[in-house]
C-alpha cells in the first residue's frame, strides 16, 4: 500500500499577513474579547441596540458625505457589475442609510451601537492600523445636549470599567457652533468655513507659521487671524464671552448645560474645554468631543459630535444625530501601559483524566458521555483527544487553565461518584454527579 504523498518542501518565506493587518491569535483573541465584552456590556447597560451594516458600500455614499478626496483613503474597487465599491472607513455613513431606509417608520430617539471591522488605507503606525474595529453609538432623534450627555457618560463607565481612572484620561469637548459664532464675528464667509475648520483641526500638526498661512491664503486677516489664536487660548467658558456676539451664544449655552450636567453627575474631573478640538469631518454641527489618555502620548481614544444636518444630506428627511467612535488600536495600547490587559485563558471547570486509557489511544465513550452531561450542565469541560498517559494528562489540565481534575476511572469511587482535585487548592475528594 503506497503512503499518501508528501508535501516537498520549499525555501520561499512564508507568506505574511497584508500590511496594516493583524493576525488573532487566541492570546490576542482574549484581547479582543474582552474589548468587545466591556464595550457590550456598557452600550446594553445604558440601553443601545446593537445594528451592523455590510463590509462594503457604494462608493458614493462615501464621497457624497466627505467629497471625492476621501477616496485617496479608501480601499475602493469596481465589482462584476461595474459599480464603484469601497471597504467601509466608517460607521455613521451607513447608520444614515439605514435610517433614511427606514424613514418615519422608525420610533425615535434612536440609540444604537455597532462593534464593526472598519478600513482606511493610510499610513500604519503605532495607534493607527488600515484594519480595526471600533466601538460607535449614535442617537438619532435627540435636540439638546441630553444626547452628548448620554454618550460621554457611557465613554466614561466603559473607561472606568476597563480600569482606567481620571488620572489615565480626559474628555476634551468644544462646540462647532461656538467656532462659527465666532467665526461670524470674524466676517468669516460660510464658504470659507470649511477650509478654516480643516486648517483649525491640524492646527498643533502644521505649527503656528504654517497656519496662519493657510488662513491667509482662505482671505483672513492679520487680525482675524490674531483673533483666532487668541480665541483658542481661552481655558473656561468665562473666558470665551469676549469674543462671542454681544447677543446670546447658542454654543456656548449648549457648552454651560453640558458641563453642569457632567458636573451634577460627577464627572466634572474627566470632562475638560479644549477648543483645539474641532473634528476633520465636515459633517458636525455642535459640540465635539475627544478622548485622551493624560500621560502616554497616544493618538485620541474616542471622538465624536453632533452631526444634524447629515441624514437629509444623505437623501433623508431632517434629523438630529450625535455619535462617536472608539477605536480597538489606541485602547488597547493604553489598556498594555497602564497593565490592564487580561493574562491567561479562560479556565475550564474541569479536565477528565483518564487513569487507565485504552491501547487504541481514543478516549473512552463513557468519558465522552461524561463531558456531555457535564456540559449540559453548563460547565467547560476538557479531556485528552489522544489517549495520552496519565502525567501528560496532567499536563494539560494545567496548561488548559482547568480549575479542577476529574480522575476518570479511579479506584477510589464508582457509579455516580467521581474523584475529583483542586487544582489550587490541592483539596482531594469524591463526591457524586449531583455535586460536581
Amino acid at each position: 500500500m503506497n503512503s499518501p504523498t508528501q508535501p516537498k518542501p520549499t525555501s520561499a518565506a512564508p507568506l505574511q499577513a497584508p500590511k496594516g493587518t493583524r493576525d488573532f491569535y487566541p492570546e490576542e483573541m482574549r484581547i479582543q474579547n474582552h474589548l468587545f465584552d466591556v464595550w457590550r456590556r456598557a452600550c446594553l447597560d445604558f440601553g443601545f441596540e446593537e445594528y451592523e451594516g455590510p463590509t462594503f458600500e457604494h462608493l458614493e455614499l462615501f464621497t457624497e458625505k466627505s467629497g471625492q478626496e476621501i477616496v485617496t483613503q479608501l480601499y475602493n474597487f469596481k465589482d462584476k457589475g461595474d459599480r464603484d465599491i469601497a471597504l467601509r472607513p466608517e460607521m455613521t455613513p451607513t447608520l444614515a442609510r439605514m435610517v433614511n431606509q427606514k424613514g418615519n417608520s422608525l420610533k425615535l430617539p434612536l440609540k444604537w451601537f455597532s462593534l464593526p471591522r472598519l478600513f482606511r488605507y493610510e499610513k500604519a503606525q503605532r495607534g493607527r492600523l488600515r484594519e480595526f474595529f471600533q466601538l460607535n453609538m449614535d442617537i438619532i432623534g435627540c435636540e439638546g445636549v441630553a444626547g452628548e450627555v448620554e454618550l460621554l457618560s457611557a465613554i466614561i463607565e466603559m473607561l472606568k470599567a476597563f480600569g482606567l481612572t481620571s488620572e489615565d484620561f480626559s474628555v476634551q469637548v468644544s462646540s462647532r457652533r461656538l467656532l462659527s459664532e465666532f467665526l461670524d464675528g470674524q466676517g468669516v464667509l460660510p464658504e470659507k468655513k470649511n477650509s478654516v475648520y480643516a486648517a483649525l483641526d491640524k492646527r498643533a500638526k502644521i505649527g503656528p507659521d504654517a497656519f496662519r498661512e493657510i488662513l491667509s491664503k482662505e482671505g483672513l486677516s492679520g487680525a482675524n487671524i490674531d483673533a483666532i489664536e487668541a480665541f483658542f487660548k481661552c481655558k473656561s467658558l468665562e473666558d470665551l464671552k469676549p469674543f462671542l456676539p454681544a447677543t446670546a451664544s447658542t454654543g456656548l449655552g449648549e457648552l454651560e448645560r453640558l458641563f453642569a450636567y457632567m458636573r451634577d453627575l460627577g464627572y466634572a474631573g474627566f470632562v475638560n474645554l479644549d477648543l483645539s478640538v474641532v473634528r476633520g469631518l465636515a459633517y458636525y454641527t455642535g459640540v465635539v468631543f475627544e478622548v485622551y489618555d493624560k500621560a502616554v502620548g497616544l493618538r485620541a481614544v474616542a471622538g465624536g459630535g453632533r452631526y444634524d444636518n447629515l441624514l437629509a444630506s444623505l437623501g433623508g428627511i431632517p434629523q438630529t444625530g450625535v455619535g462617536f467612535g472608539m477605536g480597538d488600536v489606541v485602547l488597547a495600547e493604553l489598556l498594555k501601559e497602564k497593565g490592564l490587559m487580561p493574562t491567561g485563558r479562560e479556565p475550564l471547570d474541569y479536565y477528565l483524566v483518564d487513569v487507565a486509557p485504552g491501547e487504541d489511544k481514543l478516549p473512552k465513550p463513557t468519558l465522552l458521555q461524561l463531558a456531555q452531561r457535564l456540559r449540559a450542565d453548563g460547565r467547560r469541560v476538557g479531556y485528552a483527544l489522544s489517549g495520552e498517559k496519565f502525567k501528560k494528562q496532567m499536563t494539560q489540565a494545567n496548561d488548559q487553565a482547568a480549575k479542577r481534575v476529574l480522575f476518570f476511572g479511579s479506584d477510589k469511587a464508582s457509579g455516580e461518584n467521581y474523584e475529583i482535585k483542586d487544582l489550587s487548592s490541592g483539596e482531594q475528594r469524591v463526591c457524586g454527579f449531583d455535586d460536581l
